[in-house]
């Protein structure tokens, strides 16, 4: 893995758009491919592993693990795991994840509006993540 000098001018940039720019802020927390998709599947309630990797079935498990711990770090989920065999874990939206719910449905609403190839039952399903 590439060092990031901490003093580079691309780092200036970045730090100092975190301060001004708050949609920097905003993706630097929830950027990425899978993030977003991780979340919105958090929006309907607590998830086991094995039910997030069904919903997003191309992500691999490394990349999911990695996502989970990341977004767990931020605070935007919680990790909680039963000392049992097997081990079961299971995930679901903080209440800062929580807040990102109107943000996430906006951007799922703007999809199915825009864009023609998503079905009229993907916009039903999302009665399934009401905003409240």
């Amino acid at each position: 893995m590439t060092t990031i000098k901490a003093n580079s001018t691309i780092q200036e940039n970045k730090s100092q758009a975190y301060v001004t720019c708050p949609v920097t802020f905003v993706m630097d927390k929830i950027g990425g491919y899978w993030k977003p998709i991780i979340l919105f599947n958090l929006l309907g309630g607590v998830r086991r592993y094995s039910e997030l990797k069904r919903a997003v079935p191309t992500i691999t498990e490394k990349v999911l693990i990695q996502q989970l711990k990341q977004l767990e770090s931020e605070g935007l989920i919680t990790r909680k795991a039963k000392p049992t065999v097997p081990p079961h874990v299971t995930y679901e939206l903080s209440k800062s994840g929580k807040a990102l719910r109107p943000v996430l449905y906006a951007m799922a609403e703007w999809a199915v509006h825009n864009s023609g190839k998503l079905s009229k039952t993907f916009s039903r399903q999302m009665a399934d993540f009401p905003l409240e």
